[in-house]
Protein backbone atom coordinates (compact mmCIF):
# COMPACT_ATOMS: atom_id res chain seq x y z
CA UNK A 1 0.00 0.00 0.00
CA UNK A 2 1.46 3.28 -1.01
CA UNK A 3 1.99 5.62 2.13
CA UNK A 4 1.09 8.75 0.58
CA UNK A 5 -2.53 7.03 -0.04
CA UNK A 6 -5.20 8.59 1.87
CA UNK A 7 -6.15 4.85 2.87
CA UNK A 8 -3.12 4.15 4.35
CA UNK A 9 -3.25 7.22 6.50
CA UNK A 10 -6.54 5.97 7.46
CA UNK A 11 -5.40 2.28 8.37
CA UNK A 12 -2.43 4.37 10.64
CA UNK A 13 -5.02 6.36 12.13
CA UNK A 14 -6.79 3.20 13.21
CA UNK A 15 -3.97 1.01 14.26
CA UNK A 16 -2.22 3.78 16.31
CA UNK A 17 -5.95 4.57 17.85
CA UNK A 18 -6.52 1.00 18.90
CA UNK A 19 -3.30 0.62 20.07
CA UNK A 20 -3.39 3.58 22.64
CA UNK A 21 -7.00 3.15 23.76
CA UNK A 22 -5.64 -0.78 24.87
CA UNK A 23 -2.09 1.11 26.16
CA UNK A 24 -3.39 4.03 27.82
CA UNK A 25 -6.88 2.17 29.49
CA UNK A 26 -5.14 2.02 33.30
CA UNK A 27 -4.10 5.83 32.62
CA UNK A 28 -7.70 7.27 31.35
CA UNK A 29 -9.06 5.08 34.50
CA UNK A 30 -6.78 7.06 36.90
CA UNK A 31 -7.80 10.46 34.74
CA UNK A 32 -11.60 9.65 35.35
CA UNK A 33 -11.19 8.92 38.91
CA UNK A 34 -9.17 12.17 39.33
CA UNK A 35 -11.84 14.73 37.25
CA UNK A 36 -14.37 12.67 39.43
CA UNK A 37 -12.96 13.42 42.42
CA UNK A 38 -11.97 17.21 43.00
CA UNK A 39 -15.36 18.50 41.67
CA UNK A 40 -17.90 15.52 41.68
CA UNK A 41 -18.66 17.07 38.00
CA UNK A 42 -18.90 15.60 34.60
CA UNK A 43 -15.79 13.97 33.58
CA UNK A 44 -16.19 14.30 29.68
CA UNK A 45 -16.53 17.72 27.62
CA UNK A 46 -18.37 17.15 24.43
CA UNK A 47 -18.40 19.69 21.80
CA UNK A 48 -19.92 20.07 18.34
CA UNK A 49 -16.95 20.55 15.66
CA UNK A 50 -16.57 20.70 12.21
CA UNK A 51 -15.62 17.19 10.63
CA UNK A 52 -14.15 16.27 6.69
CA UNK A 53 -16.81 17.16 4.02
CA UNK A 54 -18.23 20.02 6.16
CA UNK A 55 -20.03 17.44 8.24
CA UNK A 56 -20.50 18.18 11.91
CA UNK A 57 -19.31 15.62 14.69
CA UNK A 58 -18.93 15.45 18.53
CA UNK A 59 -15.74 15.61 20.16
CA UNK A 60 -14.74 14.04 23.45
CA UNK A 61 -12.21 15.61 26.10
CA UNK A 62 -11.92 15.16 29.64
CA UNK A 63 -13.13 18.30 31.37
CA UNK A 64 -10.47 20.83 32.09
CA UNK A 65 -12.57 23.40 33.38
CA UNK A 66 -15.41 23.88 36.05
CA UNK A 67 -18.72 22.50 35.74
CA UNK A 68 -21.28 24.76 32.74
CA UNK A 69 -17.95 27.06 32.10
CA UNK A 70 -19.28 27.58 28.86
CA UNK A 71 -22.47 28.95 30.22
CA UNK A 72 -21.10 31.04 33.07
CA UNK A 73 -18.49 32.67 30.57
CA UNK A 74 -18.93 31.90 27.26
CA UNK A 75 -17.07 29.66 24.53
CA UNK A 76 -13.93 31.46 24.91
CA UNK A 77 -10.43 30.32 24.82
CA UNK A 78 -8.40 29.45 27.98
CA UNK A 79 -5.72 31.99 29.19
CA UNK A 80 -2.90 31.72 31.28
CA UNK A 81 -3.99 31.28 35.03
CA UNK A 82 -7.46 30.90 33.69
CA UNK A 83 -9.77 30.66 36.79
CA UNK A 84 -12.41 28.29 34.51
CA UNK A 85 -9.26 25.27 34.61
CA UNK A 86 -9.26 22.87 37.47
CA UNK A 87 -6.02 22.05 39.21
CA UNK A 88 -6.58 18.58 37.23
CA UNK A 89 -7.54 20.28 34.32
CA UNK A 90 -4.28 22.29 34.30
CA UNK A 91 -2.13 19.14 34.37
CA UNK A 92 -4.22 17.79 31.38
CA UNK A 93 -3.88 20.95 29.28
CA UNK A 94 -0.40 21.16 29.82
CA UNK A 95 0.54 17.34 28.99
CA UNK A 96 -2.50 17.28 26.35
CA UNK A 97 -3.93 13.99 27.88
CA UNK A 98 -7.36 16.08 27.99
CA UNK A 99 -7.32 15.11 24.18
CA UNK A 100 -7.11 10.94 24.92
CA UNK A 101 -10.75 10.40 24.63
CA UNK A 102 -10.03 12.02 20.82
CA UNK A 103 -8.53 9.03 20.44
CA UNK A 104 -12.47 7.10 19.97
CA UNK A 105 -13.20 10.12 17.30
CA UNK A 106 -9.89 8.93 15.71
CA UNK A 107 -11.27 5.43 15.15
CA UNK A 108 -14.11 6.31 14.52
CA UNK A 109 -13.36 7.96 11.47
CA UNK A 110 -13.84 11.45 12.51
CA UNK A 111 -10.36 12.85 12.91
CA UNK A 112 -6.78 11.49 11.92
CA UNK A 113 -3.61 12.35 14.55
CA UNK A 114 -2.44 14.75 12.18
CA UNK A 115 -4.46 17.45 10.03
CA UNK A 116 -6.51 21.10 10.22
CA UNK A 117 -7.76 22.25 13.73
CA UNK A 118 -11.03 20.42 14.65
CA UNK A 119 -12.78 23.76 15.62
CA UNK A 120 -16.15 24.05 16.91
CA UNK A 121 -18.95 24.80 15.29
CA UNK A 122 -20.01 28.29 16.53
CA UNK A 123 -15.98 29.56 15.90
CA UNK A 124 -16.59 29.12 12.16
CA UNK A 125 -19.18 30.11 9.87
CA UNK A 126 -19.12 28.17 6.70
CA UNK A 127 -19.04 31.60 5.05
CA UNK A 128 -15.42 32.57 5.20
CA UNK A 129 -13.22 32.05 2.40
CA UNK A 130 -11.72 28.64 1.80
CA UNK A 131 -13.98 27.27 4.34
CA UNK A 132 -14.46 24.19 2.17
CA UNK A 133 -11.00 23.61 1.05
CA UNK A 134 -10.25 23.59 4.58
CA UNK A 135 -12.57 20.62 5.28
CA UNK A 136 -11.42 18.66 2.37
CA UNK A 137 -9.57 16.60 5.27
CA UNK A 138 -10.40 14.89 8.95
CA UNK A 139 -9.50 17.47 11.58
CA UNK A 140 -6.28 16.76 13.09
CA UNK A 141 -5.36 15.70 16.98
CA UNK A 142 -2.59 17.54 16.04
CA UNK A 143 -1.06 19.43 13.16
CA UNK A 144 0.82 22.15 12.38
CA UNK A 145 -1.06 25.10 13.91
CA UNK A 146 -1.26 23.42 17.21
CA UNK A 147 2.77 23.38 16.92
CA UNK A 148 4.16 26.09 14.94
CA UNK A 149 2.34 28.98 15.75
CA UNK A 150 2.09 30.78 19.00
CA UNK A 151 -0.92 30.21 21.17
CA UNK A 152 -1.56 34.27 21.27
CA UNK A 153 -1.72 34.00 17.19
CA UNK A 154 -4.65 35.31 15.21
CA UNK A 155 -7.28 33.43 13.92
CA UNK A 156 -6.09 33.88 10.35
CA UNK A 157 -2.38 32.91 11.10
CA UNK A 158 -3.65 29.51 12.21
CA UNK A 159 -6.04 29.19 9.17
CA UNK A 160 -2.96 29.85 7.07
CA UNK A 161 -1.24 26.83 8.59
CA UNK A 162 -4.13 24.47 8.43
CA UNK A 163 -4.18 25.09 4.42
CA UNK A 164 -0.53 25.00 4.17
CA UNK A 165 -1.16 21.83 5.48
CA UNK A 166 -3.66 20.50 3.03
CA UNK A 167 -1.60 21.73 -0.02
CA UNK A 168 1.52 19.91 1.53
CA UNK A 169 0.46 16.93 3.93
CA UNK A 170 2.59 13.92 3.24
CA UNK A 171 3.18 11.19 5.21
CA UNK A 172 6.56 11.79 6.55
CA UNK A 173 5.29 15.66 7.42
CA UNK A 174 2.65 13.53 9.59
CA UNK A 175 5.61 11.79 11.35
CA UNK A 176 7.60 14.54 12.22
CA UNK A 177 4.27 16.31 13.28
CA UNK A 178 3.17 13.25 15.68
CA UNK A 179 7.21 13.19 17.33
CA UNK A 180 6.97 17.28 17.61
CA UNK A 181 4.07 16.59 19.57
CA UNK A 182 4.94 14.12 21.46
CA UNK A 183 7.80 16.18 22.75
CA UNK A 184 5.94 19.11 23.62
CA UNK A 185 3.35 16.24 25.81
CA UNK A 186 6.45 14.82 27.46
CA UNK A 187 7.50 18.68 28.60
CA UNK A 188 4.31 19.56 29.48
CA UNK A 189 4.69 22.77 27.18
CA UNK A 190 1.00 22.75 25.54
CA UNK A 191 0.03 25.55 27.71
CA UNK A 192 3.29 27.62 28.43
CA UNK A 193 4.89 27.90 24.63
CA UNK A 194 4.85 31.69 23.80
CA UNK A 195 6.66 31.50 20.85
CA UNK A 196 7.39 29.39 17.82
CA UNK A 197 8.80 26.13 18.47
Amino acid sequence: MNPFSPAFKRLFDICLATTGLVVFSPLVFILILAIKWEDNGPVFYVQERWGRGERKFKAYKFRTMVPHADQKWGLKPAQENDERVTKVGKFLRATALDELPQLFNIWKGEMSFVGPRALAVGELHPSVPSFSERHQARPGLTGPAQIYAPRDASFEEKFRYDLDYLQNRTFGRDLKLLFLSLGITLRGKWESREKKI
